[in-house]
């Protein structure tokens, strides 16, 4: 607690605190103003501002990294872990399903710029003409994009209407090739949320611990969509397959963000936001360079 009385307060004194973008219906958030002076209210936010550390904590904390460096995994065990890691999450998600993270109930909070600056809630969600498009379409993305178990190669094989937002006629891109897909993004003017205006895409979505509390805000936004990529094709599963996922505003799909030779369910350049929570430092850093 020592550590958290001292802050510095004074370094507000020296001029005025910027701010974060402000959109019409979202809260000021002060950058570099949120200062604990009650101990007691520390759990109140996910971070604090100017906390200041003294050489022993330092030292003391320099001393707990090295000691958790002394054992280093095995080399060839880094390199099964690296290429098999898609493996393992699916294994960690079957275990857990989605109750091992907490919904981020807090992100639209601390970032109020990830959604769109109008919202109109009095507009009504449209379909999507894309939900009519066969499952088939898929294929000309990747076979990389169909998760790799047994049954779910032979789903992405053959259109099923099992789940909300698959096809229920045939599309013009089932004869497209996928070679010609293999290198970019789709390139065709009819893909997931290409009705849409405002778009968000995040990269290591997971279970969904972000994806519902945006999806949830989302439902006063009609014109906005959101995409939502993992590797481990259980998690992409468990969103699909989630109460509150819906297929007319929201996209969810295997990929790998490190591989860039696999190609994206939508067009270069029509991004707004993109996320990535908790992703970047699960990534070997040789990779990131991919990203």
């Amino acid at each position: 607690m020592n550590m958290i009385w001292r802050n510095s307060i004074s370094c507000l004194r020296l001029g005025k605190v910027p701010h974060r973008y402000q959109s019409g219906y979202h809260p000021v958030a002060p950058l570099g103003s949120r200062i604990l002076t009650d101990p007691a209210k520390v759990f109140e936010h996910n971070t604090w501002d100017h906390m200041q550390w003294s050489k022993e904590e330092e030292a003391a904390a320099r001393k707990i990294v090295k000691e958790n460096s002394a054992v280093r995994v095995l080399l060839e065990e880094q390199v099964k872990y690296e290429r098999e890691a898609s493996k393992y999450w699916d294994t960690f998600y079957k275990i857990h399903k989605n109750k091992f993270f907490k919904d981020r109930n807090w992100l639209l909070r601390e970032f109020p710029e990830i959604l769109p600056v109008d919202q109109k809630p009095e507009e009504k969600a449209r379909e999507s003409s894309w939900d009519l498009v066969n499952t088939s379409a898929t294929n000309c993305f990747s076979r990389m994009h169909c998760p790799t178990m047994p049954e779910e190669k032979n789903h992405c094989k053959k259109s099923s209407g099992s789940s909300e937002g698959q096809s229920k006629t045939e599309s013009d891109f089932s004869n497209l090739d996928p070679e010609k897909h293999k290198k970019g993004p789709m390139k065709t003017g009819l893909f997931p949320g290409s009705n849409a205006t405002f778009r968000i895409l995040e990269v290591g979505c997971g279970a969904g611990n972000s994806v519902f509390p945006i999806l949830n805000t989302l439902q006063n936004s009609p014109e906005s969509f959101l995409y939502c990529c993992d590797f481990a094709s259980g998690a992409v599963e468990l969103i699909k397959s989630h109460s509150s996922y819906r297929a007319a505003q929201c996209f969810a799909f295997v990929h790998d963000v490190c591989d860039d030779g696999l190609p994206y369910p939508f067009p270069d350049g029509i991004l707004d936001v993109i996320l990535l929570v908790f992703v970047l430092s699960s990534i070997h850093p040789d990779r990131t360079l991919f990203i």
